[in-house]
């Protein structure tokens, strides 16, 4: 028996409602959203009320264009990823967003400015020698090939600097330790200053927290001072110490007379103290378009991608020639040699 046909259209019209359309769920916004805060926390703590000055993130951003990398390996999965499932398309915007400002940050140090084209010549060295343990010969007969005007030698006391001065002395070089023969080389730094600088004078200061650094005035400098300089390592327990030797470099970088300050800052560009204090300086690596080439790493291995916190910094327009990095025997640092042009 077949239903009439008024019956046949009620039952096809329904009851008048249409079916309920899926709601679109805000989780994976939200949950976008904390993944991008998180991204930006690890690659850009300068940026986040200073969240670089404290442990865990002033040791993590010390290897911001590692993290970029790394992060644009994890990009590039996350974007074929989103191929096939279209709905995770806000993680990789955001993990995106976050990797861009970082590389906008640090791109500008692998970009060269001009190549100075008059001023006087000035080289400066500088070379962590680890506690002391580095090879005097093999830094000798580097001195000897490239005759610096001024040397840098952190974690180099007197002991450091009595086995170097017999190998430099006989070419024309001064040395000065920071320390006695009381205190262990990795409590110095040592300054060799070139005969041809004339009669200067050295300096040791204070107040770094623990390591005095050595300034050199006088001779053929004039008003030029040099400051062989270490800052403590920003290691848990050590920061706010780290954070007062920073505190020290507009001394030198604001002051009314030109300065030059080499050494290890313990600090990269990407920290904001280094940033602050170094205001009216230029680092000289980043002027020549090197600012990301690593200094230290605890192996061989890693060396060749560590953090770049080994500089030259100068102000008054005193800009770099050139720099270069050197690997030296029995360091957990490569020497930096950069040749600065004083107006």
């Amino acid at each position: 028996m077949s239903a009439p046909p008024d019956r046949l259209d009620t039952a096809d019209a329904g009851d008048g409602h249409q079916p309920p359309r899926p709601r679109r769920s805000s989780g994976r916004f939200i949950a976008a959203a904390v993944w991008t805060a998180a991204a930006a926390v690890g690659v850009l703590p300068d940026l986040l009320f200073g969240l670089d000055r404290r442990s865990p993130f002033v040791q993590l951003v010390s290897f911001r264009w590692q993290l970029i990398v790394a992060g644009f390996a994890v990009l590039v999965v996350l974007g074929l990823i989103t191929l096939r499932v279209r709905r995770a398309w806000p993680f990789a915007a955001g993990l995106a967003a976050v990797l861009l400002i970082g590389a906008a940050m640090v791109s500008p140090r692998v970009l060269p400015d001009p190549v100075p084209t008059t001023g006087t010549p000035f080289k400066v060295l500088s070379f962590n020698v680890y506690e002391g343990r580095a090879n005097t010969k093999a830094l000798a007969d580097l001195i000897r090939t490239e005759q610096p005007d001024v040397v840098v030698l952190p974690e180099a006391g007197q002991h450091f600097a009595d086995k170097l001065a017999p190998l430099i002395e006989p070419m024309g070089y001064r040395l000065r330790s920071s320390v006695d023969e009381d205190e262990d080389d990795v409590n110095g730094v040592t300054a060799a200053v070139a005969a041809r600088l004339g009669d200067v004078s050295f300096k040791v200061g204070h107040n770094t927290s623990t390591f005095p650094d050595v300034q050199i005035t006088g001779g053929t400098l004039g008003a030029l001072k040099v400051v062989a300089f270490h800052s403590v390592a920003p290691v848990p327990g050590a920061v706010p110490e780290w954070r007062d030797d920073m505190s020290l470099l507009p001394t030198w970088c604001a002051a009314p007379t030109p300065a030059i300050v080499a050494g290890d800052f313990n600090a990269t560009l990407d920290h904001s103290m280094l940033r602050a204090g170094m205001a009216g300086c230029g680092d000289a690596a980043a002027q020549r378009g090197d600012g990301l080439a690593p200094t230290w790493g605890p192996t061989q291995r890693t060396r060749v991608i560590g953090p770049q916190i080994d500089h030259v910094l100068a102000n008054h327009g005193i800009v770099a020639e050139s720099f270069r990095v050197v690997d030296l025997p029995r360091s957990d640092h490569h020497a930096i040699l950069t040749t600065l042009r004083l107006p």
